[in-house]
């Protein structure tokens, strides 16, 4: 099963918060960290290595906080989870690492390897825009006010 590391969630988190405040100035650590029930020290440490990255910018001093390194169009999903937790994987394995008593003979490792693409893929069509976009409410009136409705109910096969 595919997880996000919580520091990868919450730097999503952040990346959508600051893409709703776009041009309104800086947001501080702290002020995410409150608004999200966020340890305010892992929501700094996931906020520098986003700037480090280059996808934020940050000013220090008391207006200072952080902002959009660039426009949200042109950071992905795949961008942010990147800049937290390193390149994506799906397998132990890698193509230089052939330590793995399985690597002569494993018959799965090339097909995930196409699924991994496949997730890359998906992930880095999808802007930070795109996913501060889609709002609570909107969620909420798909599912209706009682939760999912049968039509968004997956269906068992």
């Amino acid at each position: 099963m595919l997880r996000l590391s919580k520091k990868a969630d919450y730097a999503l988190i952040a990346m959508k918060h600051l893409t709703l405040r776009d041009g309104q100035g800086s947001s501080s650590a702290r002020e995410i960290a409150e608004q999200y029930s966020i340890p305010v020290e892992l929501m700094a440490k996931v906020l520098q290595r986003l700037a480090r990255r280059g996808l934020l910018s940050s000013q220090q001093g008391t207006r200072g906080g952080y902002q959009l390194a660039r426009e949200a169009e042109s950071m992905s999903v795949a961008d942010v989870i990147q800049a937290i937790d390193g390149p994506l994987t799906v397998t132990a394995c890698s193509a230089h690492n052939e330590r793995c008593g399985q690597f002569a003979t494993c018959n799965i490792r090339d097909p995930l390897w196409k699924i991994r693409e496949r997730i890359v893929t998906a992930l880095s069509t999808c802007s930070v825009s795109e996913m501060a976009s889609e709002s609570p409410l909107t969620a909420a009136a798909a599912h209706g006010p009682n939760g999912p409705t049968e039509a968004t109910l997956p269906h068992a096969g």
